[in-house]
């Protein structure tokens, strides 16, 4: 019998880029990768891991991976452990060749502790030494071949915003890629005590892939390393106890003795030092952190966010609904009448059409934001509001969190794993997603116009754009008001602190915050459009099909009609369109649900929208655009238009009302209308309950506040 023989590819060499938090990490990694980069997740978790694709001058394609920003390899956040569970394990199938360790060349005492930790793992390491055009500025030089020899790397000085000494970073790159070496035989920086040498000698027959400094680690951390055997966690605890180790003091008194270390030999190798960028940034801060005028220059930046989210997009969604509708227009003059074409146009095109028509929005509110993290606004707006913060039971960190749920709930919720409370942390958790994220956009958007007329510009302002805000800042008040009753209710007894770098304040580096937003949209994108299309379609089979007798009577009815009025054939089609979707299965959907959500002044169709709106928020729109297409002859008019002229067939007024759309808008403000969310939670907190929770107490606020509002307008 002959053998087969598999042949399994060989994997890319990896290198990691880490560093601190706000050392320009991310920036280099985008400078070297450019478009060749993926997101994905850490494996049986939910941060985000960066991985880019870099090809060598001989072809030869590297595997980079940005990690999360740490400060050592003491973590005391949760996304700083992926440094600590990957470093510590050889067999994680993230562990890297080697590492690139990007430093703030402008605090470069307070940013080696980290790369003294990983020099000691034995792994080859490049130290780039970023952000030298602002060090330039600040008068600061550095010997570095005195500095390399000391630390026993190449050392490269770089600034990933002009580009300055990537050549020699990449031939770096080249040389540990290609020929793989050793990590040099120069003195470690931190031997360790006597205590732990001879600890990580007893572990080593239980990992004898690892090297001494692992074994340390895995003895300070083994309780929540996840990679550990609970037969491995039961026998390292056994060992560690019978040496008497004290992971608390080894961990301070490892700390001091790297910072002395690496200390003296900063002080040496640096030449001149001035401090002018620190008194510059000290100006800047001396007005954007003031007590009083700070935060009122945070709501104005707020404020231009959203103005600018409203009035700025108007003439891209114009076009890309001319385009749509020149598209859909093109498709049924081409193909032949039938299902088929019905399908492309009602179905697919409709949704499609609903949502994309939204992405200018979209990628301004990301644009925005992302320049303001890239000058270094948002660590001032945390620092700024702890206090606050504290007030309502959350932290410094949770504002960062709450703000980015702007964009969506899911990177925020994620984001929480820097707080160190727990408690601050879940109640993060669960009041982030009142927080109106990008998915809500294309809702408010289209009802907002019919709560507030566009009335035109009175200078800067719009009253439709002062509307938009109002729905933010009511999403926001709940946010803080839910978290104010859970500070009571939730009982902790851990500290609550805030450890926050500010970096320096510098240029936005249009690169990175382009690649941002064109991976935001793009995620948006292929996300929300998996889901419209399969919404769509499904739709379209539910809305265009039905029980063939009540179909047939209702295509008689119309017929009926149109002879006794005296129609001409589009108001025909439109009527008939009508009355075959009522009988269709999306129909009978609504009208089972209709008088749950009649008393909010919501139709059938509105139901069958926000029962589609649970796979994504942003699917309601989308579904709208289905179920008031299919048959009509109007499929030129915008979704604005098409509810605009929707009729209750029995009274004859308007479906959307100024009643109905607003308790329509206020359902969304506070409704939790995403499964993706409620998964996130899941992970995150480990249980179905919190996110059953969650869903539970938004949708009764959403419900309750929706009944009041249709009640109290209409």
């Amino acid at each position: 019998m002959s053998k087969t023989t598999v042949s399994i590819p060989p994997r890319h060499f990896r290198l990691a880029l880490i560093g601190n938090p706000n050392s320009g990490k991310s920036s280099v990694f985008n400078r070297l990768t450019g478009l060749r980069q993926k997101v994905g997740n850490f494996p049986g978790i939910t941060v985000d891991k960066k991985v880019g694709h870099y090809s060598l001058p001989s072809a030869k394609v590297l595997d980079l991976i940005d990690f999360p920003g740490a400060y050592s390899l003491y973590p005391t956040a949760q996304d700083e452990r992926i440094v600590v569970q990957t470093l510590a394990n050889p067999l994680d199938e993230n562990y890297p060749d080697a590492v690139l360790y990007v430093a703030d060349f402008t605090r470069l005492e307070k940013h080696l502790l980290l790369f003294t930790q990983i020099r000691d793992l034995g792994l080859p390491v490049i130290l780039g030494l970023n952000m030298a055009d602002m060090a330039a500025k600040q008068g600061r030089q550095i010997d570095r071949e005195w500095l390399s020899k000391r630390l026993g790397v190449p050392v490269v000085i770089i600034s990933s915003h002009s580009g300055q000494g990537f050549v020699e970073l990449e031939a770096e790159i080249t040389r540990i890629a290609q020929a793989t070496p050793a990590a040099p035989a120069n003195p470690v920086l931190y031997r360790g005590s006597a205590e732990e040498r001879k600890l990580a000698s007893a572990l080593q027959p239980l990992f004898p892939d690892n090297n001494p400094y692992q074994n340390i680690l895995i003895a300070h951390h083994h309780k929540w390393l996840p990679f550990l055997a609970a037969s491995e966690r039961q026998q390292v605890a056994e060992i560690t106890q019978t040496h008497g180790f004290n992971s608390l003091q080894h961990q301070v008194e490892e700390t001091m003795a790297r910072f002395d270390g690496f200390g003296t030999i900063v002080r040496q190798a640096l030449r001149q030092q001035t401090n002018q960028g620190n008194s510059f940034t000290g100006r800047i801060d001396d007005w954007l952190t003031n007590r009083w005028l700070g935060p009122l220059i945070f709501l104005v930046l707020m404020f231009f966010i959203f103005q600018s989210i409203y009035a700025w997009a108007a003439y891209p969604m114009e076009a890309i609904e001319w385009l749509f509708g020149q598209l859909n227009e093109a498709v049924k003059a081409i193909l032949p009448a039938g299902w088929f074409t019905n399908l492309v146009t009602d179905g697919l095109l409709a949704g499609l059409g609903g949502v994309l028509v939204f992405i200018p929005q979209i990628a301004i509110l990301f644009f925005l934001i992302t320049l303001l993290e890239e000058v270094g606004y948002m660590a001032r707006a945390a620092f700024m509001f702890d206090r606050l913060m504290h007030f309502f039971g959350l932290n410094g960190r949770s504002l960062v969190a709450l703000i980015s749920s702007g964009a969506c709930a899911i990177p925020a919720i994620m984001s929480t794993r820097n707080i160190a409370n727990r408690k601050e942390r879940m109640i993060t958790i669960l009041v982030a997603p009142f927080i109106s994220c990008s998915a809500r956009l294309p809702v408010y958007v289209v009802l907002i116009g019919f709560v507030v007329p566009n009335t035109g510009n009175s200078g800067f302002f719009n009253a439709q754009g002062l509307a938009f805000m109002g729905l933010y800042l009511l999403g926001i008040f709940a946010a803080l008001g839910t978290a104010l009753i859970f500070k009571y209710i939730f009982k902790s007894e851990e500290p609550s602190l805030l450890m926050l770098e500010l970096p320096e304040y510098r240029q936005p580096l249009l690169r990175n915050v382009g690649l941002t937003v064109y991976e935001k949209v793009r995620s948006f994108l292929v996300e929300a459009g998996k889901v419209i299309l399969v919404i769509s379609v499904i739709l379209w089979a539910l809305a265009s099909y039905g029980p063939a007798a009540e179909m047939a009577a209702a295509t008689a009815k119309a017929e009926q009609l149109a002879a006794q009025q005296k129609l001409d054939s589009n108001t025909q089609d439109d009527l008939t369109a009508a009355l075959r979707l009522e009988a269709s299965y999306a129909g009978h959907l609504g009208k089972w649900i209709e008088p749950a959500i009649r008393p909010l002044g919501f139709d059938w169709k509105m139901g069958v929208a926000i029962i589609c709106s649970f796979a994504a928020r942003e699917v309601f729109v989308g579904t709208m655009a289905t179920l008031y297409s299919v048959g009509s002859t109007t499929e030129e008019l915008s979704i604005h238009d098409r509810l605009a002229q929707e009729r209750d067939p029995l009274t004859g007024e308007k479906v959307y009302s100024q009643a109905t759309a607003l308790s329509l808008v206020i359902f969304y403000v506070f409704a939790m209308m995403c499964m993706s969310t409620l998964a996130v939670v899941k992970r995150e907190t480990g249980s179905w309950k919190w996110p059953a929770f969650q869903f539970v107490f938004m949708t009764a606020l959403a419900y309750l506040s929706s009944f009041l509002v249709y009640q109290w307008v209409s």
